[in-house]
C-alpha cells in the first residue's frame, strides 16, 4: 500500500510516524517492502493480501499489524481494475521507524518498551476486538492533528499492541524472512504477478521457473526459501482462498468454483478443500 517503488528502499530519517491515506481504484499492487512498521485499516476494497506464507483475503474494516521489511502486497480483486465497474479502494496506513526511536531515544526507560515491541512484529498480524475498536477510533480525524496529537495517538496503539494476546492474531504460521535484495524482490514480483493473474489456469513448474529466469530446481530453492511453501501448496492456498470469496459471495455451484478458481477435478478440489479448512465446501459454505 505503500507508495514506494518495489523494493527500493528509503533510508530512514528522523520522523517517527508518517500517515498516509490511499484512495484511488486499487492498491499499490507491486510485492514492496520498505524500513517502517505499518499498521493498516481498510476502508473500502477486497482483495488478497500476500505476506510471506500468508495468503488471505482483506475486505472493509480490516485492520493489519506488518512488520518492517517484510515483502508484502494489498493486491485488490481484478475488478477493481477495470474502470467501467467504476469500484473504489481506500485505506489509512501509520508508517513507524523504529530506527529514529533507536537513535535518539533508545536510551530512555519508557520508549524500550516500543524497541521491544518491534522486535515482536515479525511478520503480519490481523487485530480483532476491542483492541481493534480503540485503534480505529484513534485514526479518525488524524490527518488533522497536530503533531504532537499525532505523537500521542500513535504511541497510545502502539500501547494497544499485546503480541500473543487473542486479539492480535498472527496470521503467518512460520516467522517471516525480512527483506530481499532488490534483484530478488524484482524477481519474486514478477512471480508473484504471473501466479495470481493466471491462478485459474494450469500452471506448469517449467512455466512458472521460466517467470524468474530460473531452472525448476533453483527456482523450488528460491520460492521455498522466501516463502517457506512450495509452488504447488502455494498456488493450491491462493485457489482454496479464492474458492472461499466464491462460496460466500455468489450462488455458484460447488463444481463450477472448483472449475473457476483451477482445479482440474471436482474431487481434488473437495479433497484439498478439506484438508487446508477441515471442513467440505459444502458444509464450509453453511457455517459462513
Amino acid at each position: 500500500m505503500s507508495k514506494v517503488i518495489s523494493f527500493q528502499i528509503p533510508k530512514a530519517g528522523t520522523t517517527f510516524i508518517q500517515y498516509q491515506e490511499d484512495r484511488g481504484m486499487h492498491f499499490y499492487n507491486n510485492l514492496h517492502q520498505h524500513p517502517q512498521c505499518q499498521l493498516t485499516v481498510i476502508i473500502e476494497g477486497r482483495g488478497q493480501l500476500l505476506v510471506g506464507d500468508y495468503v488471505g483475503r482483506f475486505e472493509p474494516g480490516d485492520l493489519f499489524l506488518l512488520g518492517e521489511n517484510i515483502p508484502h502486497v494489498f493486491r485488490s480483486d481484478a475488478e477493481y481494475f477495470d474502470e467501467e465497474n467504476k469500484l473504489s479502494s481506500s485505506g489509512n496506513t501509520l508508517f513507524f521507524d523504529f530506527k529514529a526511536i533507536e537513535k535518539s531515544l533508545g536510551e530512555v526507560d519508557e520508549f524500550r518498551e516500543l524497541i521491544h515491541l518491534n522486535e515482536q512484529i515479525n511478520g503480519c498480524f490481523k487485530i480483532e476486538g476491542t483492541a481493534k475498536k480503540s485503534i480505529l477510533e484513534l485514526f479518525q480525524n488524524f490527518s488533522s492533528c497536530s503533531g504532537l496529537e499525532k505523537l500521542q495517538k500513535a504511541i497510545h496503539m502502539l500501547s494497544l499492541i499485546k503480541v500473543g494476546s487473542k486479539e492480535i492474531i498472527a496470521l503467518n504460521l512460520i516467522p517471516v524472512t525480512r527483506s530481499l535484495s532488490e534483484r530478488d524482490g524484482k524477481r519474486m514480483d514478477q512471480v508473484m504477478r504471473y501466479i495470481l493473474e493466471n491462478s485459474a489456469k494450469p500452471i506448469s513448474l517449467d512455466e512458472i521457473a521460466e517467470q524468474a529466469y530460473m531452472s525448476k530446481e533453483a527456482f523450488c530453492r528460491f520460492f521455498k526459501l522466501r516463502t517457506r511453501r512450495t509452488f504447488t501448496q502455494y498456488l493450491q492456498q491462493l485457489r482454496i482462498t479464492e474458492a472461499k470469496k466464491l462460496l460466500l459471495e455468489t450462488d455458484l455451484g460447488i463444481s463450477q468454483i472448483s472449475y473457476q478458481v483451477g482445479f482440474q477435478t471436482l474431487s481434488h478440489f473437495n479433497k484439498t478443500f478439506k484438508s487446508m479448512t477441515n471442513q467440505t465446501p459444502k458444509s464450509w459454505r453453511k457455517l459462513n
